[in-house]
């Protein structure tokens, strides 16, 4: 149970948007579930979402008891980088999907470490399971953090809020760049035709930063450092295609003729950082390369 005293600067505010912008371990689906489910009082009354807060009030959420997530424990090997009581982080092999889902069942990373953590799941927005934060597409490789109990699951969640959470990228995109380094700032929301697909959509999207760095220039080809900012579904492939310069090999926003001995797109995470849920200090951790990466760089460099 969690109690919020509505400030006078917070008045006037829907409770919706309230409830989401106070509660970062929430997405905001969860928060609309809790409203429906009538779980916020204020007063002793249910809450409804298009409510306008007032200063003093104080809205009580009980969030339902964690459900237990319908996926298997597997004995999948994993590639930690960094493990404590609190976190974990791991380097996603590509072709690895996070999360269970249609067509994908099981051999994800999220059955993975339901083996590799035991009983150590965070149980945010009503469902037991290891505490992801945020995924990388099945075809992109590298570290995703994982929090093993609900504490640090809203650490971690907060600092995706507020950027102290650092995710860097390296990618290989397609063409050459006038400058050495620039920021895309374009909202991204669901394709309006192909809903498997994202787009920059300015006027329905969510608001979405990514900063870029030239690396090393090819002929034909450009070797990127990318940091996010945000965490929208797709953001780097999204951005980059924006700019005309999609990824190596992303056969959903570049072309559709797949590069011989690639698998997915060029873009690996390669490096986090972020502050420890338990002790405060900012804990950074890197992968090298993957050799398919490396790979491709070889070629380019010929």
């Amino acid at each position: 149970m969690t109690r919020l005293e509505l400030t006078a600067d917070q008045a006037g505010e829907r409770a919706d948007q309230f409830l989401a912008r106070s509660l970062p371990q929430l997405t905001r689906s969860g928060v609309q579930r809790l409203l429906e489910d009538k779980r916020v009082t204020c007063s002793g009354e249910p809450v409804k979402k298009n409510r306008k807060t007032a200063p003093g009030e104080v809205y009580v959420v009980n969030p339902p008891a964690p459900e237990p997530i319908q996926a298997a424990a597997q004995d999948i090997p994993l590639d930690v980088v960094y493990e404590d009581q609190d976190v974990i982080v791991v380097n996603k092999p590509v072709g690895m999907v996070v999360h269970p889902a249609a067509g994908h069942p099981d051999g994800t990373l999220v059955n993975a470490l339901l083996y590799h953590c035991g009983n150590s799941l965070s149980g945010i927005n009503g469902l037991l399971r290891p505490g992801i934060v945020h995924r990388i597409d099945r075809d992109t490789s590298g570290l995703i953090i994982a929090a093993k109990n609900d504490t640090s699951h809203l650490s971690l969640a907060a600092q995706l809020e507020d950027h102290s959470l650092y995710r860097e990228y390296h990618a290989v995109a397609v063409g050459g760049f006038r400058e050495n380094s620039g920021t895309v700032d374009a909202p991204i929301a669901r394709h309006p035709v192909d809903r498997k697909r994202m787009a920059v959509d300015r006027a329905n999207g969510k608001r979405a930063v990514t900063h870029w760095e030239v690396l090393e220039r090819y002929s034909g080809y450009t070797y990127l450092k990318c940091r996010l900012e945000t965490g929208r579904t797709h953001q780097i492939r999204v951005h980059l295609a924006s700019l005309n310069h999609p990824l190596l090999g992303d056969t959903i926003y570049g072309s559709k003729k797949p590069v011989p001995g690639l698998v997915g797109q060029c873009l690996h995470a390669k490096k986090l950082s972020f502050l420890h849920p338990g002790t405060g200090e900012r804990v950074t951790v890197e992968c090298p390369l993957p050799c398919w990466f490396q790979t491709v760089l070889d070629k380019l460099k010929r």
